[in-house]
């Protein structure tokens, strides 16, 4: 699909971005998010679309994920270095609210094995499903390095509006990386509406503090 943003038009916008943050004094890294309005979107007619991709550069690369797993997927997290429970330790919080909560918030996201997903509400209640944090599943078919590298990027998601964002780096990044995050995730989106560039409205790329850079 031919893209209606030059690479020097995103290129200068990426440059400006990254100049101004690095002349700001903040505790935390500042996100860079890809700002989309749609025209000729009709909610009723389509109410959601979401889709994920991989992007070349992590868009958050602090994510803390944790797997909720059987004894294969246990290993492999643990080989990794990353969070795992199996399913003995998740009834060892018999269902209770406070401590389902607070599971919910020490991870940014979930994954978890088939067998294991399944057994989720006996064990854990609504509390992450609550939370918004209801686990991503994951086969044996697949890497878990890749499945969480996925939830790393993005995902977008639409219902019933004719805009919205989705992040696509942080200002800790090189222009060129940041630039290739954004193009890619450009093109991801417009494939996926209706009518393709005719469905975009604008297209604007901003740091979390900083001011929008109209790109389309």
């Amino acid at each position: 699909m031919t893209s209606k943003i030059s690479r020097e038009t995103l290129y200068v916008a990426v440059k400006n971005i990254l100049q101004v943050s690095q002349g700001k004094e903040s505790e935390r890294q500042e996100s860079v998010e890809l700002q989309i309005g749609l025209r000729d979107y009709d909610p009723e007619k389509c109410k959601r679309f979401y889709g994920s991709v991989l992007l070349h550069r992590l868009a958050v690369p602090q994510l803390k994920v944790c797997v909720l797993g059987d004894q294969q997927h246990c290993c492999q997290a643990k080989a990794i270095g990353v969070h795992c429970l199996d399913v003995e330790a998740l009834k060892k919080l018999n269902k209770d609210p406070k401590l389902v909560k607070k599971l919910a918030k020490s991870y940014d996201a979930f994954l978890a094995s088939e067998s294991v997903i399944k057994q989720i509400p006996k064990l854990l209640g609504p509390g992450l499903t609550n939370a918004g944090k209801f686990p991503t599943p994951l086969t044996h078919r697949e890497s878990m390095s890749t499945k969480i590298k996925i939830l790393s990027t993005k995902k977008l998601l639409m219902e019933k509006m004719a805009s919205l964002s989705v992040n696509v780096g942080h200002v800790g990044m090189h222009t060129e990386e940041l630039t290739q995050n954004i193009s890619l995730s450009i093109n991801f989106l417009v494939s996926l509406l209706k009518e393709n560039w005719q469905n975009v409205r604008s297209l604007h790329v901003k740091s979390s503090l900083g001011v929008p850079h109209r790109l389309y």
